[in-house]
């Protein structure tokens, strides 16, 4: 019996509270997870799941158990992965989940720099715009706008993440510009469907807050159809800036109140503590923080040329 082997299967099903998703994200057989849990059982002496045909949950034991066996896990690998990179650099797979906004445009080139200086580490990226867990999606690292949902998760700010409202100058011209938060009322607006406060939208403009609810003509879970949309002279959007600065940098677009601004959110790299590829993990996680200051480069570019204050209001 590898025990190591058994006592990370244990974790993998307490995390994800199923066998047949430790055995997906394992990449073994549902069998191979029952035989493996077994033998730990049998080895303690006592069972360590309640299992039912809908639910697996921990027994009292496994509950008292977990903990030391998640930090054995994570701190093993941990060490094997230090003694790898000792000898010979790194090796293994590390599978991230990011967000479409955040890969699209920006995310290529680090990748590429990351495998150069570590070329033996094979990136696995899913691309999605909705929040996971990252224990029970079966990845080491979801990089997103929200913070981790669970204590036992780590969420690391990298950088802010602006919003600004902008239309294109043709929009403007045809239907006017606003000139204060409440005239967005006279207007066609495209909105992101996943922020927090949903309909609820609160401005800040010398030191002063003023909050409205807003309804949208198009409201998605798509940011860059959201940029699209605004494209195609349909109405106003509200768009992260980075996805929107390249575009208002080139004057196909016009930031609209850039003096009422939007609170920011962090753009967080979310993780369980005791990752299983906590050392990988580490270097992945310092390689984008260096590659991204806490002001983003498409920011910089704005704030240089007068588009957006230089001031940043605090996340929400």
């Amino acid at each position: 019996m590898d025990r190591l082997e058994n006592i990370e299967t244990f974790v993998r099903v307490a995390q994800t509270q199923s066998f047949a998703e430790a055995a997906r994200q394992m990449r073994v057989a549902k069998s191979v997870v029952t035989t493996r849990v077994k033998q730990l059982e049998e080895h303690v002496g006592a069972p360590l799941f309640h299992r039912s045909t809908r639910v697996v949950r921990l027994s009292d034991v496994g509950q008292a158990f977990l903990r030391d066996c998640t930090e054995l896990v994570g701190r093993a690998n941990d060490v094997m992965d230090q003694m790898r990179g000792a000898r010979a650099g790194p090796t293994g797979t590390l599978r991230i989940h990011a967000l479409t906004g955040f890969v699209l445009g920006h995310l290529a080139s680090v990748l590429r720099a990351f495998q150069a200086s570590y070329p033996d580490i094979h990136l696995e990226l899913i691309v999605s715009d909705t929040v996971v867990d990252p224990v029970k999606a079966g990845v080491d690292c979801a990089l997103q706008i929200f913070p981790a949902a669970s204590t036992e998760l780590v969420s690391r700010p990298l950088f802010p993440v602006r919003r600004v409202f902008c239309a294109t100058p043709e929009y403007l011209r045809a239907n006017g510009t606003p000139q204060t938060p409440r005239e967005l009322h006279k207007h066609r607006l495209g909105l992101y469907s996943g922020y927090p406060s949903r309909d609820r939208w609160t401005f800040h403009h010398e030191g002063e807050q003023v909050t409205i609810y807003m309804t949208a003509a198009l409201l998605t879970n798509s940011v860059h159809l959201l940029r699209e949309y605004a494209l195609e002279h349909a109405g106003i959007v509200c768009l992260p800036t980075l996805v929107a600065g390249d575009p208002i940098l080139r004057g196909e677009l016009k930031v609209v109140l850039p003096e009422h601004q939007l609170s920011s959110f962090s753009l967080n790299a979310v993780y369980a503590g005791t990752s299983r590829n906590a050392f990988k993990l580490k270097l992945f996680i310092e390689h984008i923080t260096a590659a991204f200051t806490r002001v983003a480069p498409w920011d910089a570019a704005m704030v240089e040329r007068g588009l957006l204050p230089a001031e940043l209001v605090a996340d929400a």
